[in-house]
This record gives C-alpha cells, structure tokens and sequence, in this order.
C-alpha cells in the first residue's frame, strides 16, 4: 500500500508497529492519530478508518472560524476529540 496525502503508511520489520499515521496542519495546528492495523484488523480496515476520519477532519477545519489566523480553542478541542474517538 502506498502512502496518501496527510496518511503516511509504517512498515517496520523490526518494530512492532505497523499501521497508518494521519497528520493534517492547518493554520499554525498539527493534529495527528495512528491507526494501527492490529487493532483495525488490517492494513485496508485501518485504512479506511484513517480516510474516513481525514475527511471528517477536514470538513470540521475548513468550515471553522479563525480568530488571528489561528483556530479557536473550541474548534482545537473539537478537532482532538474526533481524532480520540475515531473508530
């Protein structure tokens, strides 16, 4: 599998980990999640749990209101707590 905009595949052979790892900036923000593929149940479940919450991830940030050219701390919280419940 190849690695997608703002999804980066981790292939280890001597790690433990192996998965997908979102990562979005947007003004001045980072947010990043693992998706790791043992507890998805694999590369293309974990995948599609990345992508599906990429695109939540996006519309949330794009459609939020900027307050100096950052995000407000509501809109960061909000962002944070889709990210810890994406399932």
């Amino acid at each position: 599998m190849k690695s997608k905009k703002n999804l980066t595949r981790f292939t280890y052979e001597s790690a433990a980990f192996e998965g997908w790892r979102l990562c979005i900036s947007r003004a001045g923000t980072t947010f990043t999640r693992y998706f790791p593929d043992k507890k998805f149940g694999g590369g293309r479940k974990s995948l599609a749990a990345a992508e599906k919450t990429l695109a939540e991830l996006k519309s949330l940030l794009d459609g939020a209101k900027r307050v100096d050219g950052k995000f407000s701390p509501t809109t960061i919280k909000k962002a944070e707590k889709l990210l810890a419940e994406a399932v």
